[in-house]
């Protein structure tokens, strides 16, 4: 799936992903390839994003939102 992870200032990541772990209101919540249409809000927490290649990349985050459609996700947050 495609992810792209934004912030006023700048965008932090932009690229493949083979899942991504997210600090849901209600707790952790987990998105993979294909994923139902979703938006949700994010709390304060850590992005954890696995890529394509397996490798894990962390964006450490004070709040926000998850779109989800047509195996996209973008994810706008305020950054730490």
């Amino acid at each position: 799936m495609k992810v792209t992870i934004l912030t006023p200032e700048a965008q932090l990541y932009e690229g493949y992903a083979k899942a991504i772990i997210l600090p849901g209101l209600d707790g952790q919540f987990e998105i993979l390839d294909r994923h139902a249409p979703l938006i949700s809000a994010l709390d304060n927490g850590t992005v954890n994003l696995t890529d394509e290649k397996g490798q894990k990349h962390l964006f450490p985050i004070v709040n926000g939102f998850v779109e989800v459609l047509r195996n996209e996700v973008n994810i706008l947050v305020q950054k730490k």
